[in-house]
């Protein structure tokens, strides 16, 4: 931590936006101004003079690049035999003053979502992916025990505790798996325009049949339909079919091995989205604590009330991961019934051709940004990095456009689950991030690539987001007990961080998916200050409280510098609902306090 702290001056002394340090053992550590911060702040430094959290994780491009003398000058710079430093609190000296203005641009807003798996379930590279710029942590319950996924959660929630911050947790449900049965010698091979027949036999396949126990397939079956195996690797078209039995010709040839998974893309299945594993996996959800839930293979509104029946309405935030056409066309039917969408591209890419998923993609994005819900874009975003340390060029792209489209995170699965590089595979998509949301053209998009109704409770969600422009706010700040301002905030898509203070730990911990919010469960860890859990909205409710806390958290998380402006909005008792009140607010001047280092031994 000395060697990162060592860095971090000398980043911030010179004006860059990404540091290297090297270890004792000679590993290569890459990390972000988002990281370097994040890192400052676990080894308790003093930074109340910096800018803002998210203006720090600027844009490299962006940055003016100083001269090699400034480094020099620098006294830790002068030190090279010290090992060590950290920052504090001075009057003012000879150290030079920190020139927020070395860090322009804007914060990344999109937030980053990354699957934990065999490489990364400890809690030091949980550790090390927060760091590195991970928002909300993915859990697939199609792999691992619950035994296992309990150790993560706790894992994570002492992340948070140690960095007092508010980390997403995502339950990912398996969902119902349809396969075919097992072979008597292997697998086989299947010859175009070959007849082969799938039934509900017991008996092992071979070349001319396999088992196929999924009676609810036979059942929506007809001659005509097409049935995909192995990812669609093998295509077989319906000649002749009835209640335990499908008679097929092969249409696109391919081997086919034991327990591979059948897709049915043109008929809606008389299933439920969720099997017997699932129902237990929620319900262990919901013992643990997580804060949102992915409903895999969704294809109606109907799966989504299925599963909140189950978990009970509130308990947890459910997202509807569209990967089947019967989804695409209940679209808005699902996205009203749910909290967020995932665009798994994967099964979805299986079931619709190739070309039309961009399409797709684009249009779940531009719905869930029009009424205001979370939207992730998932699958292969990174895939090469898997086992390589740099993404291909296409797939840079890729990330690049679902941020371009709006979407609030975008994630890593086995990138981060089970590759071997998978803090790289972070800092990758936050440079991408970066990067994009430093472009013109994605802010030209940002504003006009959404039409938001405008309703009587939101009126002052558009008017703060206008009044931090024309001000030159530092951040927006709201207090919200359910979230709802908060995402309302998020739509639309302001310049400025949103920092949205809650007295629900619950909902700050939801809020960390949404895009360009800052979520904080408390301001402050002494009786001195008022803290989020002391408001409540009585009698006695005050927003003067929510203006001070507002200033609190700002300082103290280092979202706001002295003197720098605070738009504050919010729901006080007696008004509409919604945000109903709205102030303009200074954080104290306190020129005497300047940014200074101080050397420690090793």
């Amino acid at each position: 931590m000395r060697s990162s702290a060592l860095v971090l001056l000398l980043a911030t002394s010179v004006g860059v936006a990404a540091a290297t340090t090297v270890s004792r053992s000679g590993h290569r550590n890459v990390y972000s101004t988002k990281s370097l911060l994040r890192k400052a702040i676990s080894s308790n430094l003093r930074m109340a003079s910096l800018p803002s959290t998210m203006a720090l994780r600027a844009r490299a491009s962006d940055v003016a690049q100083k001269p090699a003398a400034n480094v020099a000058q620098s006294p830790i710079a002068a030190r090279p035999d010290r090992p060590g430093a950290v920052l504090e609190r001075k009057r003012r000296t000879d150290y030079v003053a920190f020139d927020p203005s070395r860090f322009p641009g804007p914060f990344s807003k999109t937030k980053i979502l990354a699957t934990v798996g065999p490489a990364s379930d400890t809690f030091e590279m949980l550790e090390k992916l927060w760091l590195a710029g991970v928002d909300v942590f993915r859990i697939n319950l199609s792999h691992g025990s619950h035994e296992k996924h309990r150790e993560v959660v706790k894992n994570i929630r002492d992340l948070e505790e140690k960095y007092m911050c508010s980390i997403g947790i995502l339950l990912d449900l398996q969902g119902p798996k349809l396969r075919v049965g097992k072979f008597k010698d292997g697998p086989i091979m299947l010859e175009k325009g070959a007849k082969f027949r799938l039934d509900m036999s017991d008996e092992l396949g071979d070349v001319n049949r396999v088992t196929l126990p999924h009676p609810e397939i036979f059942a929506a079956l007809k001659p005509g339909t097409s049935l995909l195996l192995d990812d669609g690797k093998v295509k077989l078209r319906i000649i002749d079919c009835g209640p335990d039995f499908a008679e097929t010709e092969v249409e696109v040839p391919g081997k086919l091995s034991e327990r591979k998974g059948v897709n049915v893309p043109e008929v809606t299945l008389p299933i439920s989205a969720m099997t017997e594993k699932d129902k237990q996996d929620a319900l262990f959800g919901k013992e643990v604590g997580v804060d949102w839930m992915a409903l895999s293979f969704v294809q109606k509104a109907e799966d989504i009330v299925e599963l909140r029946n189950l978990v009970g309405a509130g308990t947890v935030k459910i997202m509807a991961k569209i990967e089947k056409p019967t989804a695409v066309n209940d679209l808005e039917r699902i996205a009203e019934e749910v909290d967020g969408i995932m665009v798994a591209r994967g099964d979805l890419g299986v079931e619709l051709s190739p070309h039309q998923v961009p399409v797709v993609q684009k249009r779940i994005v531009s719905l869930m940004r029009k009424i205001g819900k979370p939207v992730v874009v998932a699958t292969q975003m990174l895939e090469s990095m898997i086992n390589s340390p740099t993404p291909t060029r296409a797939e840079a792209n890729d990330v690049a456009n679902a941020i371009y489209d709006g979407a609030d995170a975008v994630m890593l699965s086995a990138e981060s689950a089970a590759g071997t590089y998978p803090i790289e595979a972070v800092t990758t998509m936050e440079s991408i991030i970066r990067e994009v949301e430093g472009n013109p053209e994605y802010r030209i998009r940002m504003e006009s690539g959404a039409s938001i109704q405008p309703q009587a409770q939101d009126a002052m969600i558009p008017a703060a987001r206008t009044l931090a422009r024309n001000i030159n706010a530092s951040a927006i700040v709201c207090f919200t007990t359910w979230g709802r301002i908060a995402q309302r905030l998020s739509q639309e898509r302001s310049t400025r961080p949103i920092i949205a203070l809650s007295n629900s730990e619950t909902t700050a911990r939801r809020l960390a998916l949404s895009w360009g919010v800052y979520p904080v469960f408390t301001a402050c860890d002494t009786t001195e200050c008022v803290s989020a859990d002391q408001i409540n909205y009585d009698d006695n409710f005050s927003f003067d409280q929510v203006i001070e806390l507002a200033k609190d958290v700002a300082a103290k998380k280092s979202l706001a510098k002295p003197g720098d402006l605070l738009v504050v909005t919010g729901w006080q008792p007696g008004g509409v609902s919604g945000a109903n009140i709205i102030r303009v607010v200074q954080m104290p001047r306190d020129d005497d306090i300047v940014f200074a280092p101080s050397i420690n031994q090793a």
